[in-house]
């Protein structure tokens, strides 16, 4: 399996239109995961979604829904909502149940990122000696073409109108594109980065506990592709950046392939992430793995070196909002019915821990 993995990881190649400019982004930083709305009844006090990447799936819900199980449709990329998947031979009842994420608070005192918010994670492989993996994912694939939003304390989401005095860059991106910074030039998104030609490299910030485990990053591009990034081994003790270069970047232009690719309605190329994929060797210890995440980085050329023209051909035509829109529409048909499968299956769930006398 990690020879596979290693394979598809070396062949990865964005392809662009030939651009020359290379860009920086991060593409997801989960300190801006944090949960900071809607408190939890059972727990006063802490709250359970994030109000940047709140989504509302409700609105494609069939009428036999009630407004219950429609408010169950509500959810964010708060990082205790994201899922653990384990391997179809290591997916016991028990492992499945203690493999899980958690937001965590890095201490005031801490050598790197103090204060901040990380993402936690605990996988329960089996202690068996076989190989294993599990899979690290959002609960909804990050929206390409999410428009800006404000979110209430309460969840509501209601569209915004583009602040006056926005610099163009930040003005024509979309939520979860996240914020340009003129000063650095580079775009802090939340999942999702637009105009990507080729990928030169990918970077992680992780915190290993000297675990053998592999880890890679999970990419997927506008074509729906998925790609699976060799990273290197958790096998060190704190804060360090595991890094992958792409090794078909051709650094000298002229020895490049030059090619003259359509623009419309093929330029709205992006890159989103799509989680992390942890691997455990046969020869490895089982049991509990923990790991620390705080974000993943990416240094592209992109696609086109200026994305604003002077005829907006998605106004005219609508093609790439009719092809998003029904990419949308199934992923909320799949999302709400998974989510209210769960609210029903948490009613029926019995609390209970003793017998009435």
């Amino acid at each position: 399996m990690r020879r596979q993995f290693t394979a598809i990881a070396c062949a990865l190649l964005f392809v662009g239109g030939g651009a020359l400019s290379a860009d920086e982004a991060v593409l997801m930083d989960f300190s801006l995961l944090k949960a900071d709305i809607l408190p939890n009844a059972s727990d006063q006090g802490k709250m359970t979604e994030n109000k940047a990447t709140m989504m509302d799936f409700s609105g494609t819900a069939g009428p036999n829904y009630t407004a219950e199980q429609k408010q169950q449709m509500h959810i964010s990329l708060a990082i205790t909502n994201w899922d653990v998947v384990l391997s179809s031979s290591s997916r016991t009842l028990m492992n499945q149940d203690l493999s899980k994420t958690a937001e965590t608070a890095v201490s005031a005192t801490g050598s790197q990122f103090a204060g901040k918010t990380v993402f936690g994670v605990r996988i329960h492989f089996p202690n068996e000696p076989f190989a294993s993996w599990a899979r690290i994912t959002p609960p909804f694939k990050v929206p390409a073409f999410e428009p800006k939003s404000t979110v209430d304390d309460n969840g509501v989401i209601t569209p915004a109108e583009a602040a006056q005095g926005v610099d163009p860059v930040n003005a024509r991106l979309t939520r979860f594109e996240g914020v340009y910074d003129p000063a650095t030039k580079v775009t802090t998104a939340l999942g999702i980065v637009k105009n990507v030609g080729t990928i030169k490299s990918v970077a992680v910030n992780v915190r290993g506990l000297q675990f053998p485990n592999g880890l890679y990053a999970v990419l997927r591009d506008d074509n729906n592709d998925e790609r699976t990034i060799f990273l290197g081994y958790l096998n060190f003790d704190g804060w360090k950046e595991l890094r992958w270069d792409n090794p078909q970047y051709v650094t000298e232009v002229r020895n490049r392939e030059l090619r003259l690719n359509p623009l419309y309605p093929n330029n709205v190329s992006y890159v989103r992430f799509d989680g992390f994929l942890i691997t455990r060797d046969a020869s490895s210890v089982g049991g509990d793995f923990i790991a620390y995440f705080k974000d993943v980085k990416i240094l592209y050329d992109r696609a086109v070196l200026d994305p604003v023209r002077d005829v907006d051909d998605e106004a005219v035509w609508g093609i790439v909002t009719k092809r998003e829109t029904d990419r949308k529409t199934l992923e909320s048909v799949r999302f709400g019915e998974d989510q209210v499968q769960l609210y029903l299956d948490r009613l029926r769930q019995e609390n209970k821990e003793k017998f009435t006398p």
